[in-house]
């Protein structure tokens, strides 16, 4: 994943576009920072799982930060955090969409037999396993809900 930004920031400053490799250039930095808090940690470098995570993590906070612009009249500065969050999708999995995600939700429920809301906890943790950094399991679980009540 690092190879594969590294190699889109040569990419972006060699075309010159400057917003592209400023993003790039955050998505490493909040990498890295993650990565060195937990070498000091006595732990060596970080999963593909977690580097996702961080990017997942960076996308909801620009969504946030578009909406919040957008509330104070900031319409320039929510349209670059909606563009920031573009290029860092890029580096994600596919995300499942609404009809996906019920459709997952639905099976996985049908595979467990689950009868009620006590199955929750177990329907949920398969469904990470499967499909993590593919679906928004907070969604999911709303979902999972509907489906067991």
């Amino acid at each position: 994943m690092r190879a594969r930004l590294n190699a889109a920031l040569a990419e972006a400053v060699e075309t010159q576009d400057k917003r592209r490799a400023a993003t790039l250039r955050l998505m490493l930095a909040a990498i890295n920072d993650r990565a060195d808090s937990i070498r000091t940690q006595g732990r060596d470098g970080l999963s593909t799982e977690e580097i996702l995570e961080i990017l997942h993590k960076m996308v909801q906070q620009r969504e946030i930060s578009a909406v919040e612009y957008e509330n104070s009249g900031q319409i320039d500065m929510a349209q670059q955090e909606r563009d920031e969050a573009c290029i860092i999708l890029e580096f994600l999995p596919k995300q499942l969409d609404e009809a996906d995600t019920k459709a997952a939700c639905q099976a996985v429920v049908d595979e467990l037999g689950c009868k009620g809301l006590r199955d929750m906890g177990r329907t949920m943790a398969v469904l990470k396993e499967r499909y993590e950094g593919q679906m928004d399991f907070t969604r999911a679980s709303c979902v999972v809900k509907s489906l067991l009540l």
